[in-house]
């Protein structure tokens, strides 16, 4: 494919992804407002973000599976529908729980256009030319990142929250009639659809009961209780046999043979810890920027910006910097460390932090997941035999939001008993009177409005959010340094020069997989004007169809 059919190619794939990625962050500035509105506690606050990173850790795998057996260009416009009705049914919710179900719904959705996202771009781009186009998707990923909380605080502030899970639908609408008319995959050889369902429903019950015991340990049950025995050992028995099952199936659900691959291990521990930075910073940002700094929803977003302008600056400028060297490992290893840097930075905040400081934190932190985050897909995906590029993709994927939800939970768990002390500390110090109307204020239990607190115990309250949060980035330093030890060991391995689809190609018979298209729409290239993107057609004609 030429660079001009590619970027056609990829369109359709760019807005979908930019639609999760909107839909995902538009809320992020709000949900503070969100949850105070519909009477939640700090424990909704962390189950709205978990509902959805659950639903989309546990699908990842399947989707990424379905997508070594299906159509693929079906499957993630049928990902990219349920993602839009879980988002349309969040703006209809009348309490934490509806919206803890339709967040739910989103995850869902979510899963599949993480995974399909990256299965789909390796197989229009070769590892080695993917950097040059990391461009497109850091640009994408900053607009939504950076646009989202800037576009949700000016919608929460002008029309009120539920708007937020609308305004995603007409950009999703014209990504699904781009897809449809852009995205146009050669057809394999593909397997007998022989489905491992008991597979699939082993490891998405062993991981949900799993992560579901993190989200309420120490919130609704004691660390040594019944009710943690019985979760725990449940979630490791049927982790347990989701591994015996996988080991004997014809057609496993997540391969267990990947896990001989070192890149493939390495990478997925590299990846755990990765998503506990990426989304525990993303979440609990927002709540350190309104609740122990008094930003509004506009304001709070606003002040994310450097985060993501780190991010999209470093993944473009080390993706072509991959493209033209080859040389990867440096730039992940400096990736890692630079993220280090950065979370050790953040847990030095408390309420009284300069801006500036902050902003210098979140700069160094988006900058080292930049780095490391496509990459440690790139690595992966070009070690991996073609014909489980689908799970290995999706496998990178799912154990990032494992990592991210396990991480949130836990932290969340800990700033809620970190606030309530601290604030039990501060209005202990305040006269009788205030103590009386402290607990009058906060007795409910549910997360605070700041401009509804009296100065006093708004002050307390800003004082013990802001040490409480500084807190928990401190504690991802350790994660952090996990991923620098992974990322370190990563065995070094020239980048491939060949597509997904011309591997595939390749392995086939002669003739195999030649014979057709994924859908109907799609036409064979025909010969190009004597010229024509001529720098950009040096796979050899042999090679090309």
């Amino acid at each position: 494919m030429t660079h001009r059919e590619v970027l056609r190619a990829l369109s359709g794939l760019l807005m979908g992804m930019f639609v999760s990625i909107l839909a995902g962050t538009v809320v992020s500035t709000s949900l503070p407002l969100i949850i105070a509105d519909l009477g939640g506690s700090q424990s909704s606050y962390t189950w709205v973000v978990t509902a959805t990173m659950l639903a989309m850790a546990v699908s990842t795998p399947v989707w990424g599976k379905l997508a070594d057996i299906f159509n693929r260009k079906l499957l993630i416009q049928l990902a990219l529908t349920v993602f839009v009705l879980g988002s349309a049914a969040a703006g209809f919710s009348h309490n934490t729980d509806f919206l803890i179900a339709a967040r739910a719904v989103q995850g869902l959705g979510a899963g599949g256009l993480a995974a399909l996202s990256q299965i789909i771009l390796a197989d229009i781009i070769s590892p080695r030319e993917r950097g040059r186009y990391a461009g497109l998707f850091g640009a994408v990923m900053a607009v939504g990142s950076v646009g989202g909380p800037l576009l949700g605080g000016v919608i929460t502030d002008a029309f009120g929250w539920r708007w937020n899970f609308f305004v995603a639908m007409p950009v999703a609408i014209a990504a699904l009639i781009m897809l449809q008319l852009t995205l146009h995959l050669p057809q394999h050889d593909r397997p007998k659809p022989k489905i491992d369902y008991l597979g699939a429903v082993l490891i998405t019950s062993g991981v949900s009961l799993l992560l579901i015991w993190v989200s309420l340990v120490d919130q609704q049950f004691a660390w040594a209780s019944v009710e943690t025995a019985s979760m725990v050992i449940g979630a490791v028995l049927l982790l347990v046999a989701a591994v015996i099952t996988e080991l004997r199936a014809e057609n496993p659900m997540v391969p267990m043979t990947m896990f001989r691959d070192r890149t493939f291990t390495l990478a997925v521990v590299a990846s755990l810890a990765v998503g506990v930075s990426m989304f525990g910073t993303a979440v609990f940002l927002a709540q350190y920027m309104q609740l122990a700094r008094g930003a509004t929803p506009t304001e709070s977003g606003l002040l994310t910006i450097p985060m993501m302008a780190g991010l999209l600056t470093s993944s473009t400028f080390f993706g072509q910097f991959i493209t033209r060297t080859g040389h990867w490992k440096p730039v992940m290893v400096a990736g890692s460390l630079t993220a280090v840097v950065g979370s050790a930075m953040l847990g030095m905040l408390d309420g009284d932090s300069p801006i500036w400081f902050v902003s210098i934190a979140m700069l160094v932190l988006g900058a080292g997941l930049g780095m490391l985050m496509q990459n440690l897909v790139l690595v992966v995906q070009n070690s991996i035999p073609v014909e489980n590029l689908g799970a290995a993709t999706s496998a990178v994927t799912f154990f990032r939001t494992i990592g991210g939800t396990i991480g949130v939970s836990v932290l969340g768990s800990v700033l809620a008993l970190q606030v309530k002390d601290r604030i039990a500390e501060g209005i202990a110090t305040l006269a009788p009177e205030q103590q009386a109307q402290a607990a009058q204020a906060l007795s409910s239990g549910s997360v605070p409005k700041i401009a509804d607190l009296p100065p006093a115990i708004a002050s307390i309250v800003e004082h013990a959010y802001g040490a409480s949060i500084g807190h928990l980035f401190l504690l991802t330093v350790p994660l952090t340094l996990v991923t620098v030890v992974a990322v370190a060991l990563l065995p070094r391995q020239d980048l491939g020069t060949l597509t997904a689809v011309q591997a595939r190609q390749q392995a086939e018979p002669v003739g195999a997989g030649a014979a057709g298209l994924e859908d109907p729409t799609a036409t064979q290239p025909t010969d190009r004007a004597a010229g024509e993107d001529a720098d950009e057609t040096s796979v050899p004609a042999t090679m090309r169809s």
